[in-house]
């Protein structure tokens, strides 16, 4: 699968610019998070998508079997509004909504912070898609996604100004690993594409061309 050349690049210019001693840590928490086999838990193609019912930034509750009920889903798993990798990812996705729309199909975002922090995203980007609030991680953990920012990386985001627990409102350092599946109407996975590298996000050609074949 291809992914965004537009993160590759970004996180080419964000490397250069990084304290080396910084950057050391990242590097290791990627490594040993895809170390752990965590990957091995993450749903795959034919696996039966969990339903949910989850926030929108407005407090709608929104089903993912309503959703499904119309057409595929693409359901986009993000960390949060500061990360900027995910910011330029549904600039991206945005960008394609009128393709994945005329395709019959839905795109969603889900994180887990609060519907608040997910407000500020969608009106920054003028996102005109659903954007989740995933509490506690509870969806993302059904999907295989959740992990625990280790300790030495909870270090650098704090010099960066990064507060994950204020940002999810739960306390907790757990994030979910980015990931994009599609989901046909009866609620099987037909696209899978989650990485413990997070500036790898998948390619929206290849998240078209999931939901044309989803159609």
């Amino acid at each position: 699968m291809a992914v965004m050349t537009e993160l590759v690049a970004l996180e080419q210019e964000r490397r250069a610019k990084r304290p080396a001693e910084l950057q050391a840590v990242m590097d290791q928490a990627t490594d040993d998070l895809a170390a752990s086999g965590m990957a091995g838990g993450f749903l795959q193609v034919g696996d039966v998508a969990p339903d949910f019912v989850l926030p929108d930034v407005l407090g709608n509750a929104v089903a993912l079997g309503d959703l499904r009920a119309q057409g595929p889903v693409a359901l986009s798993f993000y960390r949060g509004a500061w990360c900027p990798y995910c910011n330029l990812e549904v600039q991206l996705l945005q960008q394609a909504l009128p393709d994945i729309q005329a395709l019959g199909a839905t795109l969603v975002a889900i994180s887990p912070q609060t519907p608040d922090n997910s407000l500020s995203l969608a009106e920054k980007h003028g996102l005109a898609f659903p954007v989740l609030s995933d509490a506690g991680n509870a969806v993302a953990r059904r999907f295989g996604l959740v992990f625990t920012v280790p300790e030495a990386l909870r270090a650098v985001y704090d010099k960066l100004g990064i507060d994950i627990p204020a940002h999810n409102g739960d306390g907790s350092f757990e994030l979910p690993v980015p990931g994009t599946y599609v989901v046909g109407r009866d609620g099987t996975i037909a696209f899978a594409y989650a990485n413990v590298d997070y500036t790898r996000r998948v390619a929206v050609r290849d998240i078209l061309a999931a939901l044309r074949t989803a159609s």
